[in-house]
């Protein structure tokens, strides 16, 4: 594994606690497991899960499983599991094994048997409504089901007879035998077994019982050898019942540790699967992979890297109380990781024409740029300068702002690589839009050339307007942004796309390539729709904004 991914691993409290278990003997290596629930897809809060559980096992020598947690017959898709996969080797991992939680429904079920026979666990009768009624508040404790004293033998029947498909969706259940006085909600008399009448992608017709949730997810650890279970922070007032399952159904002399951790909340960004479907559904955003969403497959269709993402989740860091992360941070690690990577190119939005009426018509000759400011062993290409080109919208003034150092009328400026360039007039169209700039150059200012040591305050800038190549420039914002009453609202202006100009090279770029656009940002070849998503296609070039070229964040704020 790179070094990157064991930066990663920074030491943190977890490490502590598994630090202090391996010095004591209680495990003999590190198991974890990343274990998501395919019925969507995975987003960045799971990239920091991700990069945590895959990551402690590379620190420790151990392993790190990818098992699905497919208790829930309703919701899974063959969708979701593919693309989970593709996601988890995009940002570097590879899993020991690939297991399905519902490869132990047997086991699962011979466990809750064991909790009956020991008048640990019985059959309730009572309505979801009617359980929810009789479990009380925070201040006050529940009462017990009027079954919940139903004999061992009683409770073996019912079960089995749920199981054999004789009771509808919702007429009886499964629930632990605890303490209804419990301050802990969780350890009231939990549900551990509904019936759903519903295929299983995987076990098809064969079950009509499905574990809950706080159930099965113990049993999963502790048969597959888990060492250390590392959760989000909402399964802290779960521990008790995890704890209690394996103990009381004892078929694991050596049982897993749950160890919590904060979540990720991101500024601008809405980290939840079922709002998330619901985007994808009504049509407010193109798929799951949209370049505006936070998924994973969002952010790689983006154009972010996922060296990227392990430095950012490597910087959030792990700790026990929740907060909310700036997403400049996110952004931040882009530029950090692209800046020294990708080559610069020249492309124009909001074209306007600039003549140079002083240059030979007919005439082009080739100018020097850099392809990488800040690594010159990128080196060097060339691009035509001849007597029509365009400049980029934001480059002209006609009437200029305080310190615009740009294009105005009476102006001189670089265009970089080039020449000293003066506007002189304005031409306009009828309706009052610019229609093109008549400018002069003066010859003896080439870069590169040793001119007369004069200086300009702006550098532009621009293409050839004979050679320039068509693009579409698709410009992100967040998909959420912050209403009058401090509300996430989907932001109306969170796809911004442009037609402009680009130098010719740009004609080569092959879908899932990455550019600096000079003095723009980062863009991205789309991969889908850039030449149509087919290398040396000849669809439409389209370029994904990664990410701005500049920030005011900066690490710390």
């Amino acid at each position: 594994m790179s070094d990157t991914n064991e930066k990663v691993m920074a030491n943190n409290f977890i490490h502590n606690f598994i630090d202090e278990d391996l010095e004591n003997g209680v495990y003999k290596e590190v198991y974890t497991r990343f274990p998501p629930e395919p019925n969507g897809y995975l987003h960045v809060g799971h990239a920091k899960s991700i990069c945590l559980n895959f990551g402690t096992a590379i620190k420790y020598g151990g392993k790190c499983n990818l098992r699905y947690d497919d208790t829930n017959p309703v919701k899974e898709d063959t969708e979701y599991v593919d693309a989970i996969e593709d996601d988890i080797k995009w940002l570097g991992f590879q899993w020991t094994e690939q297991l399905w939680a519902s490869d132990y429904f047997e086991t699962m079920y011979d466990a809750a048997v064991e909790l009956i026979k020991k008048g640990l666990a019985f059959v309730d009768d009572l309505s979801a409504d009617e359980i929810r009624e009789y479990r009380g508040t925070l201040k006050e404790p529940g009462k017990e089901s009027p079954y919940r004293n139903r004999s061992i033998e009683e409770n073996m029947t019912l079960f089995n007879e749920m199981r054999e498909g004789k009771y509808a969706d919702g007429e009886k259940v499964l629930r632990a035998k605890i303490d209804m006085a419990s301050p802990n909600i969780n350890m009231r008399d939990p549900v551990i077994y509904r019936i759903v009448h519903a295929s299983h992608h995987n076990t098809g017709d064969k079950w009509c019982i499905y574990p809950m949730y706080d159930f099965a997810h113990p049993i999963e650890d502790a048969i597959e050898g888990i060492s250390h279970s590392l959760c989000t922070m909402e399964f802290e007032d779960h521990r008790p019942l995890y704890d209690w399952v394996l103990e009381k159904v004892g078929f694991w002399p050596n049982p897993p540790r749950q160890i919590e951790f904060a979540r990720l909340n991101l500024t601008n960004t809405v980290m939840s699967k079922r709002y998330l479907k619901a985007l994808v559904d009504d049509g407010s955003v193109v798929g799951w992979d949209d370049p505006r969403m936070p998924t994973i497959a969002g952010l790689r269709r983006r154009g972010y890297t996922p060296e990227a993402i392990r430095d950012f989740c490597d910087r959030v860091g792990i700790a026990k109380a929740n907060s909310m992360v700036d997403i400049g941070l996110l952004e931040y690690c882009v530029r950090d990781d692209l800046q020294n990577k990708v080559e610069s190119r020249n492309v124009i939005e909001d074209p306007i024409k600039v003549i140079i009426t002083n240059y030979p018509e007919n005439q082009t000759e080739m100018v020097t740029v850099e392809n990488n400011k800040n690594v010159p062993e990128m080196g060097e290409r060339q691009i035509p300068f001849s007597r029509e080109l365009y400049v980029d919208g934001a480059d002209f003034m006609e009437v200029p702002a305080k310190k615009y150092f740009r294009l105005f009328p009476g102006n001189e400026v670089r265009f970089k690589g080039a020449y000293f360039i003066t506007c002189n007039e304005v031409v306009k169209n009828d309706d009052g839009s610019i229609k093109e700039l008549l400018c002069t150059y003066d010859p003896e200012t080439k870069s590169g050339e040793g001119f007369d040591g004069r200086k300009v305050k702006g550098t532009i800038h621009f293409v050839d307007a004979a050679t320039a190549v068509p693009v579409t420039i698709r410009n992100y914002g967040y998909l959420m942004i912050e209403d009058e009453n401090g509300e996430n609202v989907l932001n109306p202006e969170s796809l911004v796309e442009k037609q402009g100009f680009a130098e010719p090279s740009l004609a080569e770029a092959e879908p899932g390539e990455r550019f600096q656009f000079f003095r723009h940002g980062y863009y991205y070849a789309d991969p889908k729709d850039h030449k149509g998503g087919v290398a040396g296609g000849d669809g439409p070039l389209v370029f994904n904004r990664i990410v701005d070229l500049k920030s005011g964040y900066k690490p710390g704020n």
